[in-house]
């Protein structure tokens, strides 16, 4: 049943994708704020489908604790999941992102004129300082900016280090940083299309004011953060996967 909600799952969302993948080139002629809108019509789609496939469910934690303004959303990163939901989580945001993703035919022409913010990872302190002159733009555009801090997907339970590029962005834009938990990785595990059925949690927390020291602010965002994921996992367990032991690097074994 399991395999069958999946391979369900696969078709229609890659179906869904293809079909609105030719809405989407008029679009690209005509201002970035279409083509966004257009992306969230596709993730509410999406959303639908892995409701009704897979049993796949979310809630929103700490909308109160929102600023006025701009702000840098410092989100964790567990799953393919999160890239979709950043465009729901965010109003119009410019997403701190790979290169290569800029070069899929089609979707990376999306984000091209979306104008998200395109990082090479290979490219040293001359990327550092492209990203936060493309940051700047986008922020004097009214937009909030969106960065994962450690750069990559990690496993429910794990950590990887935080990458200086927050850090750099907290410094240079004097915005307030909204750290973002989360515990989507259990659900929809990360390289996998192998689900499991449930509701992610999504946590806003509390915002870290501009101005403070560097390294102190490194230390309370992963604190933040990472305390935050361990405490959503936990619950997930508990609630979705309560006679399931499961190792901290394994987490998503499959229900149902």
């Amino acid at each position: 049943m399991q395999t069958f909600r999946a391979l369900a799952f696969t078709i229609l969302f890659y179906g869904w994708t293809s079909l609105l993948a030719i809405g989407v080139l008029p679009l690209l002629l005509g201002p970035p704020r279409g083509v966004l809108a257009y992306g969230r019509f596709w993730v509410r789609g999406a959303f639908g489908i892995l409701r009704i496939t897979v049993g796949i469910t979310h809630q929103v934690r700490g909308l109160d604790l929102l600023p006025d303004g701009p702000v840098i959303f410092a989100m964790k990163h567990q799953s393919a999941w999160d890239t979709l939901a950043v465009n729901l989580l965010a109003r119009d945001p410019a997403v701190v992102l790979k290169k290569e993703l800029t070069q899929i035919p089609i979707f990376g022409w999306c984000l091209r004129r979306v104008r998200h913010i395109a990082v090479d990872r290979k490219g040293g302190s001359a990327a550092l300082k492209q990203m936060v002159a493309q940051t700047k733009a986008r922020v004097a555009e009214g937009r909030p900016i969106v960065i994962y801090p450690e750069g990559t997907r990690t496993k429910p339970g794990t950590r990887h280090p935080y990458h200086p590029g927050i850090a750099a962005l907290y410094s240079a834009l004097d915005l307030p940083v909204v750290p973002i938990a989360l515990n989507s990785g259990l659900f929809w595990p990360r390289r996998s299309l192998r689900f499991n059925p449930g509701t992610i949690t999504v946590e806003y927390l509390e915002p870290i004011p501009p101005g403070g020291d560097r390294r102190q602010f490194m230390r309370d965002l992963e604190a933040a953060i990472e305390g935050t994921a361990d405490k959503l996992h936990g619950e997930a367990l508990q609630q979705f996967f309560p006679e399931k032991t499961m190792a901290p690097d394994d987490p998503a074994q499959p229900c149902g």
